[in-house]
């Protein structure tokens, strides 16, 4: 248990893939991670987000290896995340790194690579790459285009960037010992993007996902990115998801 969590209760104005968020919140990692996206707008949040104590605490109860904060955090992330289903966005379990000012999400199960992959990238392009948001960016479809966001909600590390990107192209890793991407038909792209976003069992929230998803599939490339962990896989990755995005 994060030690400060039952000492004060804040709530901070938060400005989010471009929503006016209202969160309410007690344990330390979100007080550190929400700091960047801290804004004063005006009327009403669009998207509320406050986790239950009881709620926490039969979350704690099922994963007995995670802290009160450390639920919290994933509790409201989840929220942001389902919220943001009213505003033409959802959350891509990926890594997503920013480079000449395109957003690329890199996507696998877990332990698959993919913040080992977009660190690359740093390492191939020094200052001119950023991360944007190392697990959970958000994607919004805004004026005709789909957009990647940073959230405060970036997994198990603090990266994440308060900025709205074009999105590029999105990428699934699996792990080889030649390096090699090829173009995912529109079919396998959708279920790819579905299987790596929120588990989703309302079936209002199901309806508006799959439009977006659908949309996306059209709109952006995906590709399947067989890599091994070295800097040529990044020469690889961006060569092809570059062109024409």
């Amino acid at each position: 248990m994060a030690a400060n969590f039952d000492k004060k209760k804040h709530i901070r104005k938060l400005c989010v893939a471009g929503m006016k968020v209202e969160l309410t919140f007690g344990g330390d990692t979100l007080l550190k991670q929400s700091v960047d996206y801290i804004c004063d707008y005006e009327g009403e949040p669009d998207i509320k987000i406050a986790v239950e104590r009881d709620v926490l605490e039969r979350a704690k109860q099922k994963n007995a290896h995670l802290s009160l904060d450390d639920c919290e955090y994933l509790l409201t992330g989840s929220r942001f995340y389902t919220g943001l289903l009213n505003y033409s966005g959802f959350m891509l379990h990926s890594s997503a790194v920013v480079y000449e000012n395109k957003a690329y999400l890199f996507s696998a199960p877990c332990g698959t690579g993919k913040s080992t992959h977009t660190s690359l990238w740093l390492r191939r392009f020094g200052d001119a790459a950023v991360i944007l948001n190392d697990d959970k960016p958000a994607i919004r479809f805004v004026d005709g285009r789909f957009y990647a966001y940073g959230t405060p909600w970036s997994g198990k590390t603090p990266a994440n960037i308060n900025m709205r990107v074009p999105l590029g192209a999105i990428a699934f890793i699996e792990r080889a010992e030649k390096n090699s991407i090829e173009l995912f038909d529109v079919q396998t792209a959708f279920a790819g993007i579905l299987s790596q976003t929120l588990r989703i069992k309302n079936m209002d929230n199901l309806d508006k996902v799959v439009p977006l998803v659908e949309n996306l599939v059209k709109n952006v490339k995906v590709y399947k990115l067989k890599c091994n962990m070295e800097l040529d896989a990044v020469d690889v990755a961006y060569n092809a998801m570059s062109k024409d995005c």
